[in-house]
């Protein structure tokens, strides 16, 4: 029997419904309107299209965006500045900087600026750190997806051995903090790892973000597998491919993601998600705080 597919695409609709009717009752109850900033360095044209799609699915469920285009040439300082900015505004709920930046960007410390209440990409060191505890304020987009993928489907994650190839930051090593939260054991492996079959082989769920066209190949799985292919790579002729043969493994594997369609729009669903859990949590420190005010004016009276 071929693969069931995993329609990431499906999902991701019935969330953003969701996330509309959320949004209504959220500013009904006197709440804000969760707000997005996005910032765009330069003119990377695959970066140009991810803004545009982020900015547009933000419209599409009510929350409010605002785009700030920087030049490639802008300075640390500047960039550093713009970022402060957002993180005073009251509107502002989440703040994503648009990967990758130019060369002489500091990375780190650009992420490490951006204020953990609204790190909505789930980059800061403090949202890393405590995926080892399970304690994050928001998880990472991409691998927030992917287990929300699974859940959708059922599929049991507690106890199964999973296999990550790929070990970056963005996706790889959090999605392993993840599953390993959710008791699943976990393989990490990546381009230094010697004979990628035999860990791929024992795997019951095999996600696969290496950003290498069809790594994955039939005899690479086990029959029943279920299979999440993150990987998004243009081929010569244009065509846009993961990193699963997903003809032939979809031909083994009991579920697969297809590219495109599967694990992308989730990860602009999550971001979604996590700018509206952002302004939920600001109307609940809000109201903390006027009841603790009108405490402190009641017991002073």
């Amino acid at each position: 029997m071929p693969a069931k597919i995993i329609d990431g695409k499906a999902l991701a609709a019935r969330l953003r419904a969701d996330f509309s009717a959320r949004i209504s009752g959220l500013v009904a109850s006197g709440g804000p309107q969760p707000g997005l900033a996005v910032i765009l360095v330069g003119e990377d044209p695959a970066s140009t299209v991810y803004v545009r799609n982020k900015i547009r699915a933000c419209e599409q469920v009510g929350i409010r965006s605002c785009s700030h285009h920087l030049p490639s040439s802008v300075s640390n300082a500047e960039l550093l500045g713009t970022i402060v900015e957002l993180n005073a505004a009251p509107t502002v709920h989440g703040i994503l900087v648009q990967l990758p930046l130019p060369p002489h960007i500091d990375l780190p410390r650009v992420l490490e600026t951006i204020s953990v209440e609204k790190d909505v990409d789930g980059f800061h060191l403090y949202n890393v750190g405590g995926l080892v505890t399970g304690n994050t304020v928001f998880s990472p987009c991409t691998p927030y997806g992917v287990i929300q993928l699974l859940e959708s489907e059922g599929i049991e994650i507690e106890g199964q051995n999973v296999v990550v190839v790929g070990a970056s930051n963005i996706v790889g090593k959090p999605m392993a903090l993840m599953l390993m939260n959710r008791n699943a054991t976990v393989a990490i492996c990546h381009a230094k790892t010697r004979d990628l079959a035999q860990f791929t082989i024992l795997a019951d769920i095999l996600i696969v973000a290496a950003g290498v066209p069809n790594l994955i190949v039939p005899q690479m799985i086990k029959t029943g597998a279920v299979v999440i292919d993150v990987g998004i790579n243009r081929l010569p002729d244009g065509r846009i491919a993961g990193d699963v043969d997903f003809a032939g493994v979809a031909r083994k594997a009991s579920r697969i993601t297809p590219v495109p369609g599967g694990v992308g729009p989730m990860t602009v669903t999550m971001l979604l998600e996590n700018t509206i859990l952002s302004a939920e949590r600001a109307l609940l420190q809000e109201r903390t705080s006027r009841l603790g005010a009108q405490h402190r004016s009641d017991g002073a009276g």
